[in-house]
């Protein structure tokens, strides 16, 4: 299959509503899950930081993959956003077809 899920995490809920709108216009996405808040607890420029943000995860294919997190990358408000590339190792074959048909030209 060459469905991928791309997962990432937003500042907040309307920077991933609009980001993951603007992924699915632009046939990088077939489908973006906004998640709930989740607290985040990280290292940035030597300290300990813990925030409140929102995942989300975008369905995508594998050809697409690049070019969906360079323009994620490009829109995000964060200077080094987490954004990952999970395999799916198994899936409804009409939903892999679907997926496949919303993505790309």
């Amino acid at each position: 299959m060459s469905v991928v899920s791309v997962y990432v995490v937003f500042a907040d809920a309307d920077e991933a509503g609009r980001i993951g709108k603007q992924a699915v216009e632009e046939r990088l996405a077939a489908c973006v899950n906004i998640l709930g808040p989740c607290t985040s607890i990280y290292r940035w420029q030597g300290a300990i930081e813990q925030a409140e943000e929102v995942a989300a995860i975008f369905k995508t294919t594998v050809a697409s993959a690049d070019s969906l997190i360079t323009r994620i990358a490009g829109l995000h408000s964060y200077d080094v956003p987490a954004i990952t590339v999970w395999p799916v190792d198994k899936l409804l074959g009409r939903y892999a077809e679907w997926v496949e048909a919303n993505v790309g030209p």
